[in-house]
């Protein structure tokens, strides 16, 4: 009874917390650019190069991979596999943006502020201009596709070094810690998505598709994203205050007002003299007129074709119909004509 009292406050408390208005804090912790975070950065950068170096000059770090490589470990342990397969997509970009960023946009709407949401692009920008350049410029192929065993595989057209699934955990999950509005939920964000980061890197070692230095160059490439955000803070706040500016402008815009209907227009119908002067005068029906008519109309006696004279038009030589003897009768020769 007590742990259901318990559960049921708390959750009134959750529905109260939904139910409130939205409103912006009065103070947004935003981090700056310390000077431990500077240090951090540089010790990252450093290993970054480092990662690199060993790799081009194919070291002790290019024999482990192979190593790793040769053991399989999606053969040592199959059980896993099926399980390995679906947490490997907490890497990918497209599941994992639109996840975070529907969090961080009920967030906006929440503090009635845009800048979780244009962090997260910022972040999501920087990963793609980093990783993809370097991805592209060393060009390494993965383990399933070496050709050589031992070389480094670099320039060959690859696109594997360094892991794209690792960094983007790094950073995707990351930006919940960094924006995280209190010291505690920062550690305990910062704490989880490290493992689940960490995790996501051992996931693509385990399956095969990366080595196990694209995973150690992809939480570098991650983690220097996000210690560099504090350089790009002033940014986003410049632009979250044109958006602002564009959004009130638009509130505050002129509506015109619709056009009035023209109201119809009334004729005055004219009186007395003018009336009559600006009435056109009737032409007179003549009488003949209707009474052709109404003579045309006018049934009368029907006269058989055989009994009606013919019309026989001006200037012909045919004689009249009356000269013509009717059809089936022989007409009579014609006479000579003599002297008188």
């Amino acid at each position: 009874m007590r742990t259901e009292r318990n559960l049921t406050r708390r959750l009134d408390r959750v529905f109260a917390r939904l139910d409130r208005e939205p409103e912006r804090p009065a103070h947004i912790d935003v981090p700056v650019m310390s000077r431990h975070r500077v240090v951090l950065f540089s010790a990252t950068l450093a290993f970054y190069l480092a990662i690199v170096w060993a790799v081009v000059t194919t070291s002790w770090l290019v024999r482990l991979d192979w190593q790793v490589m040769f053991f399989r470990p999606y053969q040592q342990w199959p059980q896993i596999h099926a399980f390995l397969d679906y947490y490997v997509v907490l890497g990918q970009r497209g599941p994992t943006a639109v996840m975070v960023a529907a969090w961080l946009g009920w967030r906006s709407w929440r503090q009635h502020t845009l800048r979780p949401l244009l962090t997260l692009a910022t972040s999501l920008l920087l990963l793609n201009a980093t990783v993809g350049a370097a991805k592209y410029g060393m060009g390494r192929l993965g383990p399933h596709y070496a050709t050589v065993i031992g070389s480094n595989e670099m320039g060959l057209g690859g696109d594997i070094f360094p892991s794209g699934h690792t960094a983007n955990a790094v950073v995707t999950w990351g930006i919940l810690a960094y924006l995280a509005s209190t010291p505690r939920a920062r550690r305990w964000l910062s704490a989880v998505s490290a493992i689940t980061s960490l995790g996501v890197g051992l996931t693509t070692v385990y399956l095969g598709t990366h080595w196990l230095s694209d995973v150690l160059l992809g939480w570098a490439a991650g983690l220097l994203i996000l210690l560099a955000l504090p350089w790009f803070e002033p940014l986003i706040a410049k632009a979250e205050t044109r958006l602002f500016d564009l959004r009130d402008r638009w509130r505050n815009r002129p509506v015109p007002e619709p056009a009035a209907p023209l109201a119809p227009v009334l004729l005055k119908a004219p009186r007395g003299a003018e009336a009559e002067q600006s009435a056109p005068a009737r032409e007179p029906v003549s009488s003949t007129r209707a009474s052709r008519g109404l003579v045309h109309l006018a049934p009368g006696p029907h006269t058989a074709r055989s009994e009606r004279s013919p019309v026989t038009p001006a200037g012909s030589r045919r004689p009249p119909g009356g000269d013509r003897a009717p059809r089936g009768t022989s007409q009579p020769a014609a006479r000579p004509l003599t002297g008188g």
